[in-house]
């Protein structure tokens, strides 16, 4: 457990104060975060950037991405990304992803954040996938003496802001600049109907029936091992009546209905193969661990089902940057979506909108169709360690489901997230976890068969 030479030999050359924090030994910088049990908030890291002028590193928060348009502002240079070979040959004391936010010791220069250049108390890595460093702000001035300060980011994940842009102020430019998919006509009619308190099975029959497609599904559903009902199903009202019930109908219904306003592709980690099947096994996990925490088991369920709406949203609206960001989730299964989407929307023609992120996003377009409050919530922050707000219960619930999901490699993230905290956070014990991991277990095989009917 050391720092990296060169910056170990700098602090002391400068009689330079610091801390080191020794921590488990973690995959990449996202899960060193997670592992030092520090908000992300107080973590800096280094970002480094290249052109025929030489490279360049960009120090900013951990949970900030940086703005391309405002650094070529501010250096008058037309910079990009180093790669990774070459990141790794520039760096070879440090370990691949860990990169210290130090440039002297390296003899780059440095621009800095204006958000980092008054921080009172960072946390960086020194270099190493099991170190640490902790510095106050006075500390870490003097370590970056020389640097440039500026407004150079993005505060996409850990804040409601974009390049100075609330989270309305995107929905209004999404909306303005692209056609956001309308709710379709069925789907909005069955949001309606669960909205009515007096709307009956019947109903809800009816208005499934008007459309052949979703009614097959329904009752193949209603059919399915996972409910394991005794008699035969004819009719839709008899799946709501007899087996499924008027909420688990009516959502599941929602989504199926709802996922028609999307043109994206099957195949891929991001594909609508894998969209199902983490939606449907994120429904069946959230809600049983709604259940077992005392809260409402149907809003779980919905939660879960619709909470990766965004990645579609962006498959529908950008499916170039899609197409790529689908490769990289495939090669790099170690990186953090928020890193991915980073990588690809950093360079895109709208990168202030979309390093929001995809579940913000996703939260934006639940809001315009007007779903539950905690539905888009749970959308649009569950990319959110440490969320505390509005609804955190149904987005903590939808984050423990993912982090469970992950150990089974479902999902389209498997960077570890503390399991243990959100747990504790939704009064659950390890044993009542377990119970409802057991139970999504057995009807495993039953969920992967009814997710690749979804996606056809």
């Amino acid at each position: 457990m050391a720092l990296s030479e060169r910056l170990s030999n700098y602090l002391a050359r400068k009689a330079i104060p610091y801390r080191q924090i020794n921590i488990q030994p973690a995959e990449n910088l996202d899960a060193a975060v997670i592992a030092s049990g520090r908000s992300q908030s107080e973590f800096v890291r280094a970002s480094l950037l290249i052109d025929l002028n030489g490279v360049v590193m960009a120090v900013h928060r951990f949970d900030s991405a940086l703005d391309p348009d405002a650094v070529s502002r501010f250096t008058e240079r037309r910079l990009q990304p180093l790669t990774a070979r070459q990141t790794s040959h520039l760096f070879a004391d440090c370990q691949p992803g860990f990169v210290p936010p130090l440039g002297a010791p390296w003899d780059l220069p440095v621009i800095l954040d204006e958000d980092v250049a008054s921080a009172e108390q960072v946390i960086f890595t020194g270099g190493s996938d099991d170190t640490l460093v902790s510095m106050d702000g006075r500390s870490l001035r003097l370590a970056l003496a020389g640097a440039r300060s500026g407004h150079i980011v993005i505060r996409g994940q850990g804040s409601e802001k974009a390049a100075g842009l609330t989270l309305e102020e995107v929905a209004d430019r999404l909306q303005k600049l692209y056609r956001l998919p309308p709710m379709p006509a069925l789907a909005l009619r069955i949001l309606r109907l669960t909205a009515d308190n007096n709307a009956t099975a019947r109903q809800l029959a009816e208005l499934i029936e008007f459309d052949p497609s979703l009614t097959a599904q329904i009752l193949r559903y209603a059919r399915s091992a996972l409910f394991n009902y005794p008699g035969k199903i004819h009719s839709v009202q008899e799946a709501v009546t007899r087996v499924l019930g008027f909420d688990r109908v009516a959502h599941i219904a929602l989504g199926i209905a709802s996922v028609r306003a999307f043109d994206v592709p099957r195949d891929g980690a991001l594909g609508m193969d894998n969209f199902w099947r983490h939606s449907l096994y994120c429904a069946f996990l959230t809600q049983g661990l709604a259940e077992a925490s005392g809260r409402d088991k149907g809003l779980g369920y919905l939660c879960g089902l619709l909470h990766n709406f965004g990645l579609l949203l962006v498959g529908h609206l950008f499916p170039a940057e899609f197409d790529e960001l689908n490769a990289l989730r495939e090669t790099n299964p170690d990186a953090s979506m928020h890193a991915l989407e980073q990588e690809v929307f950093g360079h895109s023609a709208e990168p202030d909108i979309l390093a929001v992120g995809h579940g913000a996003i996703g939260g934006i377009l639940h809001r315009l169709w007007q779903l539950p409050e905690p539905v888009i919530k749970a959308a649009g922050m569950h990319q959110h360690p440490g969320y505390r707000g509005d609804h955190e219960d149904y987005v903590w619930l939808v984050q423990l489901a993912n982090a469970l999901l992950k150990e089974q490699g479902v999902g389209d993230e498997f960077n570890p997230d503390d399991t243990a905290g959100l747990s504790a956070a939704l009064g659950l014990s390890p044993a009542a976890v377990e119970r409802v991991q057991q139970d999504v277990a057995r009807v495993a095989s039953d969920l992967d068969v009814l997710a690749s009917s979804l996606a056809r």
